[in-house]
């Protein structure tokens, strides 16, 4: 799998990018500021829908665009996988509303056909460094949920749907319980959400747990190759609601099981919902729900430490690096296809011998796209092989002499 050309109007700093990429590494040079890192999120955009960087998308339109009176973002990615070559496009137009305010509208389409976010699924799969990712092991836990959200709805349609319900029904709860805690009124109007709550959340804590247990198994021994066999590792994944995982619930390493496999589904939900309804009055108090996936955290354990809590900040770089690692092995075993990876001034955080070992590992996939301010932080050999850009200002341009 990889992205033979790119297409960019009006995307961050880029007011108009034709980009033709090979299925090698690529080296994006360049100053802070320049545009490096809007390109790998502009790829990343193909493989999740939406941007790994902002919630809001308004900030992804060029502001120049914007001054002009175009107050819109396209999009355009061919990508090649071992069967087809697909066109992937994403289209974002910010409109006035009649009551004076803007509301913005995107498209995603395939083939020049109209889909929805959750079949972008699995058209276009990356592996993402980013230099604050050190902040997933020891930051808030939404991160970390976020991560489990992300890596999943790359892969899975149903993943996306179900937390697009979840999150749906989630929203509307709290505001109803908010409602009921200020005005009063009739708890029984909660029954419809909980409904959609705890078959969503069933879905959503089930498949969460499934790629805890396969990330464990590879991050851990991509862990001690990391450390010279002196630290395991362990990914914990903690619901908030324990009965979703009974013990029978064990995973055969390979491919994922579907949902519909998921022994007693319904008994779940059942308990799931029970403990809804026995929990409002707490949480018409608070005005929030206190169960569910939007609660679970997920810790990473080594040599009985949780490095979140105790972990330096090498110990959590190593981490996040065989977590990565093993995101691409996943990946890899789901699809039958290396997915992409993208990193951004990733090196600069490591030592030589993580260095070594990581740019070691890009030799297993068909793209890697590498944005660095310096250059020389890669092997002379490295560098021949790769193909060299420089970008500056939203300006990309091929360097000749790669010596």
């Amino acid at each position: 799998m990889h992205v033979q050309s790119l297409s960019l109007r009006h995307f961050r700093l880029y007011s108009r990018l034709e980009l033709d990429l090979p299925a090698a590494p690529i080296l994006l040079l360049g100053a802070n500021a320049q545009g490096k890192t809007s390109l790998l999120e502009a790829l990343a955009c193909f493989a999740l829908g939406r941007s790994p960087l902002t919630p809001t998308e308004q900030h992804l339109l060029h502001w120049g665009a914007l001054e002009a009176g175009l107050p819109f973002a396209h999009l355009q990615a061919q990508v090649v996988r071992q069967d087809r070559t697909e066109q992937l496009e994403i289209a974002l137009e910010r409109t006035a509303q009649s009551n004076g305010t803007a509301r913005l509208v995107k498209q995603i389409r395939v083939d020049r056909r109209l889909i929805r976010r959750a079949d972008l699924a699995g058209h276009l799969n990356v592996v993402l460094f980013l230099p604050e990712d050190v902040g997933l092991v020891g930051g808030p836990p939404a991160g970390r949920r976020r991560y489990l959200d992300d890596l999943l709805s790359q892969v899975y349609p149903a993943y996306v749907e179900a937390l697009s319900a979840y999150q749906e029904a989630l929203a509307r709860r709290n505001a109803l319980l908010r409602h009921l805690r200020d005005e009063g009124g009739d708890a029984a109007q909660l029954e419809p959400l909980e409904e959609v709550l705890a078959r969503t959340g069933v879905a959503l804590s089930f498949y969460r747990q499934q790629l805890v247990n396969v990330l464990t198994f590879h991050a851990d021994r991509l862990h001690q190759e990391l450390t010279g066999g002196a630290s395991w590792l362990q990914l914990h994944y903690q619901p908030s609601f324990d009965l979703l995982h009974p013990p029978a619930l064990t995973l055969q390493l390979g491919l994922m099981p579907e949902m519909t496999r998921l022994p007693d589904a319904a008994a779940l939900e059942a308990a799931y919902l029970k403990t809804l309804r026995r929990q409002r009055r707490q949480e018409i108090a608070q005005g929030s729900t206190l169960l569910g996936p939007h609660r679970d955290e997920l810790r990473f354990i080594s040599d009985n430490v949780d490095l979140g809590t105790f972990g330096s900040r090498g110990q959590q770089r190593t981490v996040v690096l065989a977590l990565r690692l093993a995101e691409l092995r996943w990946l890899q075993a789901e699809t039958g296809e290396a997915p992409v990876l993208l990193l951004d001034e990733v090196l600069a955080e490591l030592d030589q011998a993580r260095r070594g070992y990581l740019l070691a590992q890009l030799a297993g996939v068909e793209q890697a796209i590498l944005a660095t301010t310096d250059a020389e932080q890669f092997p002379l050999a490295f560098r021949r092989q790769a193909r060299l850009l420089e970008v500056r200002g939203g300006v990309i341009t091929a360097i000749r002499d790669q010596e």
